[in-house]
């Protein structure tokens, strides 16, 4: 199965998000851009690829682990930015370090259960809002980063960390996205 570990916003966050960025689909081009649901948003702590199901009882014991040595703290989205012209994402701001540890902590956990883990990437803290369609057709994703520069939420408590299952598409179906659904969830701090 293919997993990650996440931190989930809570829904107000993702309305005030999905409010602050509707404008972005007018903008020229924004039809040639994969956009993400609002209802899959999440950051991305650690990447873990497909794992064996029987690595599933010490990952999670791990991850468990993990999460309790990190107390919950407070991020809002703000801001945003650009994997060149890939990429569109909104930034976090608040108690980045906390995060950044937790991801830390994910990562350190699930190799220690013997799940390989994607390390090609140093943590950026950042919620992935729409892909390029074609990589092959690029286009400038800097005036949607610029649209996203002034933008500040309203900050939000992270309790919880979440072992998320992506189910990839099964393909023939245009504009089909990824599903994920959650598969175990600890409290920070417990």
């Amino acid at each position: 199965m293919r997993l990650f570990a996440a931190v989930l916003p809570p829904e107000a966050a993702v309305v005030e998000l999905t409010d602050a960025t509707a404008s972005l689909r007018g903008l020229p081009g924004a039809e040639r851009l994969r956009w993400t649901e609002p209802s899959g948003w999440h950051f991305t702590l650690a990447f873990l690829g497909e794992v064996d199901p029987a690595l599933l009882p010490e990952l999670t014991e791990r991850l468990g682990r993990a999460a309790r040595r990190h107390p919950p703290h407070e991020l809002r989205f703000a801001g945003g930015g650009r994997f060149g012209d890939r990429v569109l994402w909104v930034g976090a701001e608040g108690e980045r370090t906390i995060l950044r540890d937790l991801a830390r902590s994910a990562a350190a956990g699930a190799r220690r259960a013997g799940v390989a883990v994607d390390t090609t990437h140093d943590f950026r803290p950042h919620l992935t809002l729409a892909r390029a369609a074609d990589p092959l057709s690029p286009m400038s994703l800097r005036p949607y980063a610029e649209s996203l520069a002034g933008f500040s939420g309203t900050p939000w408590a992270v309790e919880r960390l979440e072992l998320m299952r992506s189910r990839l598409p099964a393909g023939g179906v245009p504009g089909e996205r990824p599903r994920y659904e959650t598969v175990a969830a600890w409290e920070l701090g417990g």
